[in-house]
């Protein structure tokens, strides 16, 4: 019985650019939001960073943490969750460097009809939160994807006096750049990956 489960599980790719740790512990919380759904798996997977030199700086495998993400991963899964700290409300150059490189994902159609949620962390309340998500959103419409929020049902949103928003799990690091999410802030990430799960397999079986 366990190894039919496996069989049939499905991955969800959970790609995120973390620099201090914020982003990277929202993508825990919605890793394992996808985990609870059966037959879902989350496939979790970071960006190296754009150096601002011609040669490279980073390593071919991270010395912790998850491996970089490849190309296939985009293709293999049935779904994607996004994540990126905000840089003047926008998202990170290593993530948009990703981005940028899937072209061939664009002509082919890869992405297109497969559900996808973002998520992000900032400094300061009003630090570009919302527009960080949207301009996660944009390439992503551009794929085809469904791109999807998070619905007031969830009372985290209404509850939450630090992250959290409906296009969106996000986390208020504060000046210290602290990682620790508010239990609002770990609920609404958490759900977040439970619905993206939910959906993505329901479209799978109605394609099947």
């Amino acid at each position: 019985m366990q190894a039919n489960r496996q069989a049939t599980t499905q991955d969800i790719l959970v790609l995120y650019y973390s620099h201090r740790g914020s982003v990277r512990a929202l993508a825990e919380q919605v890793a394992r939001g996808i985990d609870s759904v059966r037959g879902a798996a989350a496939r979790v997977r970071t960006v190296p960073r754009v150096s601002a030199v011609c040669e490279a700086v980073e390593e071919d495998i991270p010395a912790e943490g998850p491996p970089y993400v490849e190309l296939r991963d985009l293709e293999e899964c049935i779904g994607l969750a996004l994540g990126s700290p905000t840089r003047f409300g926008n998202m990170a150059s290593a993530m948009k460097y990703f981005l940028d490189g899937t072209a061939s994902q664009w002509l082919s159609g890869a992405l297109s009809g497969k559900p996808a949620c973002v998520f992000t962390s900032t400094s300061s309340m009003h630090g570009g939160q919302e527009t960080t998500l949207l301009s996660m959103m944009l390439p992503l419409f551009h794929h085809g994807m469904l791109v999807m929020g998070l619905p007031y049902t969830e009372p985290g949103l209404n509850a939450t006096r630090s992250g959290g928003t409906p296009y969106g799990a996000s986390h208020l690091a504060g000046i210290t750049s602290d990682p620790l999410l508010t239990e609002d802030e770990r609920a609404l990430a958490f759900a977040q990956g439970k619905r993206l799960a939910e959906v993505a397999l329901r479209l799978v079986a109605e394609r099947a």
